[in-house]
């Protein structure tokens, strides 16, 4: 290091920070202040392990950070030195700020959808995350707005609050062109104005019926859990298709969110007293839940029990592959960044894009009919739309 005064604070700071930050962040100051020369040797991870107490992977730590942020370029049996400085990039036209629940199992797809069509037409991304605290949105969505956004795609909280339509129309009437994302107002029909890009539940829930139905199966069951965005779909997918279809509904609905010791036990004696001979699981972890208590009680899935998931995030990795019902993620990320696109540019002249995506039926061995072509297989991605939107959007 330049001077022992640098390697004592550092050592003051690793009990408040991350001790390779502390030394990343110590290192960016010596360099933007010329204690290294552009194209100047950084001392070796060893010699900054002697000197600063901290160990070799540490510091590793730090010099890969340097490296991603483009001040520190390494060289092949040479060492570490001070990179040139980067062109400025300009500023993108646009800046659009994403707040999502998190960023975990659902999401990345949506993400990555989002991030490719901004990236293509130029346009900076501010990301947001509130971890499914309904408490934290405001601040993060005020946080987007405060860093300079231009519009926002938002996957807000609709569900067990008091009045959802009031939480819509203030998020709508924000002072920038507002996308949401997986959420609309369903029960207000014609009345809900909000831009939207959702995927039908509906009809997923729907073709996942139709499927078993297909296979012979008279006694399907859901077994859901209540208090989520997309329950209320699921349901109403698997009410209207007992209706057309012909056969008694029969619901099981947990209401705790995780499924303690024993919960998957009790579900599969709620499936047999009911007869069950197949089921639509939502989601992907208590389907596999389920099925390894099957395994357990000597039900044989499929030939006892045929299983269906939702969601699609961990259905191939189960003990008996699941069949799945996937809603087209990516896509929709896609879509939502193509509309916010046309909304910035074309303002007020742009029409109200209400879109739905039906997911597609990805079919494995847990209904053991891997050859028979499911509803919506062929294309998982097509689309329905609310309005006549279609047309005015790119597709793969």
């Amino acid at each position: 290091m330049a001077a022992t005064g640098a390697t004592r604070r550092i050592r003051d700071t690793v009990s408040k920070d991350l001790k390779f930050q502390a030394l990343a962040d110590e290192l960016r100051r010596g360099i933007l202040a010329g204690t290294w020369a552009i194209g100047a040797k950084l001392p070796t991870e060893a010699q900054l392990a002697s000197e600063t107490g901290l160990s070799l992977t540490t510091v590793r730590r730090a010099f890969d950070e340097l490296v991603e942020s483009d001040l520190v370029v390494r060289r092949q049996g040479a060492g570490s030195f001070v990179a040139p400085p980067q062109p400025v990039r300009r500023r993108s036209r646009f800046t659009v700020g994403v707040l999502l629940p998190d960023t975990q199992l659902y999401y990345p797809r949506v993400l990555q959808g989002i991030e490719q069509t901004l990236s293509a037409a130029d346009v900076s991304l501010q990301l947001s995350t509130y971890n499914y605290q309904p408490e934290r949105e405001d601040a993060s969505i005020d946080f987007l707005l405060g860093s300079g956004v231009d519009g926002l795609i938002l996957v807000p909280t609709l569900t067990g609050i008091p009045d959802p339509a009031r939480r819509v129309a203030e998020l709508m009437a924000l002072d920038v062109p507002v996308v949401l994302l997986e959420r609309s107002l369903t029960d207000l029909g014609p009345g809900d104005r909000s831009e939207h890009v959702c995927s039908d539940h509906q009809g997923g829930a729907y073709d996942a019926m139709a499927h078993l139905r297909a296979l012979g199966h008279e006694r399907i069951a859901l077994l859901t859990r209540t208090n989520t965005p997309t329950e209320p779909a699921i349901v109403a997918g698997y009410e209207r298709a007992a209706a057309d279809m012909g056969f008694a509904p029969q619901i099981i609905r947990r209401t705790k969110p995780e499924w303690e010791d024993g919960a998957a036990e009790g579900m599969l004696a709620a499936l047999r007293e009911v007869g069950a001979t197949a089921a639509l699981v939502f989601g992907d972890r208590e389907a596999t839940l389920l099925e390894a208590a099957a395994r357990r009680a000597g039900v044989r899935i499929p030939e006892d029990l045929a299983l269906v998931s939702y969601d699609d995030e961990l259905a191939d990795v189960a003990e008996v592959p699941l069949t799945a019902v996937a809603p087209a993620k990516h896509r929709m990320g896609r879509m939502a960044a193509e509309i916010m696109l046309r909304r910035l540019v074309e303002g007020a002249e742009c029409p109200l894009h209400q879109v739905r995506l039906r997911p597609g039926l990805v079919v494995r061995e847990s209904c053991g009919a891997r050859l028979l072509p499911a509803p919506g297989q062929a294309n998982p991605d097509r689309t329905s739309t609310d309005l006549s939107a279609t047309d005015l959007i790119s597709t793969d």
